[in-house]
């Protein structure tokens, strides 16, 4: 079993920047997709960034270019830096992880909130 506590949500002003951390804890082998994902009020959960086992990454169109997702495997924690926040970045962001072969974790949720 693992367990993932997100943290770093918040209220920020449009332009600004927050980093959201996922500290993974528990049985953490075999996991070979990490990632986040947002759920906006009345929307769908949507793909935010992911990092697979070879270390690519791939990231919403809507956030490219200013979202970084990265890991620190000493720490087994995984990082969403996110600059240039919008209104519409407005949502709780979940972490998630996928471990061989197809066993899904998610973690609790963080608000973030843009807004002047």
């Amino acid at each position: 079993q693992v367990q993932l506590v997100e943290s770093g949500g918040g209220l920020v002003q449009p332009g600004g920047s927050l980093r959201l951390s996922c500290a993974a804890s528990g049985n953490i082998f075999n996991t070979y997709r990490w990632a986040w994902y947002r759920q906006a009020p009345g929307k769908q959960r949507e793909l935010v960034a992911a990092i697979i086992s070879t270390s690519s990454t791939n990231y919403a169109d809507s956030v490219k270019g200013r979202f970084t997702i990265s890991r620190d495997n000493a720490r087994n924690t995984l990082f969403l830096q996110m600059n240039s926040l919008k209104p519409e970045d407005t949502a709780v962001y979940y972490c998630y992880q996928k471990a061989w072969p197809a066993t899904e974790y998610w973690g609790q949720g963080t608000q973030v909130t843009v807004s002047s």
